[in-house]
């Protein structure tokens, strides 16, 4: 299968595979005997409490006559609720991810003056290491973007005179440069893969400082540098929506987890990184993505609700697309009745698909959207209600602004790396003991036995 013999599986590894297989295993029954919440969760999917946080709120529930019950899901960063944070953007001049990643750290929105203040240092910041692009990202890109965004954190330790240091000035610095710098080792990781593996032509433009995020992505990963005002909004608003999302997501409690060690700032980034990374967390767009294109190949009428329905029914049946029994995009770990983040992106996604003559596939998307949480409820035992997810329109509007694949879950780290460094500057500050969680050893002892010596 691998032609690399570094990546090869000899014969040897597969007699030790055997062995671990045969002989280490966990009886499933043990973790309901000692009351385990696997994943971190009880058996209601409620997430087990292991900190404190001011930076965001998820909520899916609310008390009424003192049961819980299912509400329409909302986002709250430090007291805002994120629908009224993009309105207000939305309305406005200025894009909105620098504004949203000032409250994010500080805990306050900021006025025009600090704003324009902000925005500055962050644009002074968006410069690399001298040599760096050469000798670090043009050498042995990767083909996982993620890797090659990890790889480049972990290196700018090297560039970094106080990269040791964990006082509270020095991990804002460290964190307002690689918020600064992650759009850069994205985009310029992707250029040097293309044009190393692919042949295609390298350039690499530099940030312009009067650009916002949003738009500097754009302008260094386009050979034209051309966007449209509406495909820079779009992408601001995708920013700003994965941002942040409480501290109990994979990423964000690794952020928590690691900073407990009081390690650097460039370790525990590089740890987050590798948890996003992972398909059960910021690769499901992805899925969604290839999900539609199976579905566009299969589907022979797009506004046909019987066969849409019996295509994802063949989903949930493990009879189509990739034979996993999931629909992709649908349904959210803490919202039920629906994802707020979603619901505010289905109309911006909507102008997009104008925009660029896609308002069939929108439909598609649309239709999908009603049909697959009655189907799910009919084929599946549920708990909670089944919405679609940030994950279901976000692909769709990545593919319409021509973002590779191999970008996708990068452009998620952009954002998500102005909540890391809330929470990182968040645990730092509490004082909080190293994090340890308990494991319950439930092997046996044995009495040891030397080798006897041919």
């Amino acid at each position: 299968m691998y032609t690399n013999p570094y990546s090869e599986i000899t014969p040897e590894l597969l007699k030790l595979s055997k062995i671990y297989e045969d002989d280490i295993s966990i009886d499933p029954e043990l973790y309901t005997k000692y009351d385990v919440k696997r994943g971190l969760r009880d058996l209601n999917g409620k997430g087990v409490l292991v900190g404190l946080t001011e930076i965001s709120d998820v909520c899916s529930s609310k008390i009424v006559d003192g049961k819980s019950v299912p509400m329409e899901g909302e986002l709250y960063y430090r007291g805002y609720n994120v629908k009224d944070l993009v309105t207000g953007i939305s309305e406005s001049s200025h894009f909105g991810f620098e504004e949203c990643t000032y409250l994010l750290l500080f805990g306050k929105l900021p006025n025009q003056i600090e704003l324009d203040e902000f925005t500055h240092l962050l644009s002074y910041y968006r410069t690399l290491p001298t040599g760096f692009v050469r000798d670090i990202i043009m050498k042995a890109p990767s083909r996982d973007m993620m890797n090659t965004l990890a790889r480049s954190v972990l290196t700018l330790y090297s560039y970094d005179d106080a990269a040791d240091d964990i006082s509270i000035p020095n991990v804002l610095r460290q964190c307002l440069q690689m918020i600064s710098l992650f759009p850069l080792l994205s985009v310029y990781g992707y250029q040097a893969y293309k044009h190393y593996h692919d042949g295609e032509s390298l350039f690499i433009h530099q940030p312009k400082p009067e650009y916002s995020t949003a738009e500097n992505i754009l302008h260094i990963l386009r050979a034209d540098s051309k966007f449209s005002a509406l495909e820079a909004k779009l992408l601001d608003i995708a920013l700003i929506l994965h941002m942040e999302h409480g501290g109990g997501n994979n990423s964000t409690f690794t952020t928590h987890l690691v900073s407990s060690s009081a390690t650097d700032t460039y370790s525990v980034i590089a740890a987050s990184l590798g948890s996003l990374k992972g398909p059960k967390h910021g690769g499901a767009n992805i899925k969604v993505v290839q999900m539609f294109e199976d579905m566009k190949e299969v589907v022979k009428d797009w506004e046909d609700e019987e066969e849409v329905s019996r295509y994802l029914r063949a989903l949930l049946n493990k009879e189509a697309f990739d034979r996993a029994g999931l629909i992709y995009g649908m349904g959210h770990a803490v919202y039920s009745l629906s994802d707020p983040r979603a619901v505010i992106f289905h109309s911006f996604v909507e102008r997009l698909s104008a925009e660029k003559g896609k308002e069939k596939e929108f439909a598609l998307y649309t239709l999908v959207e009603q049909l697959a949480p009655k189907i799910i409820g009919e084929e599946r035992k549920i708990y909670k209600g089944v919405s679609p997810n940030v994950d279901f329109y976000s692909g769709f509007a990545y593919s319409m602004l021509n973002l590779p694949l191999e970008l996708y879950t990068p452009i998620f780290a952009i954002a998500r790396i102005a909540g890391w460094s809330a929470h990182r500057l968040e645990e730092l500050s509490s004082n909080g003991k190293i994090m340890r969680p308990a494991y319950k050893y439930v092997g046996h002892h044995r009495d040891y036995v030397p080798i006897l010596k041919r």
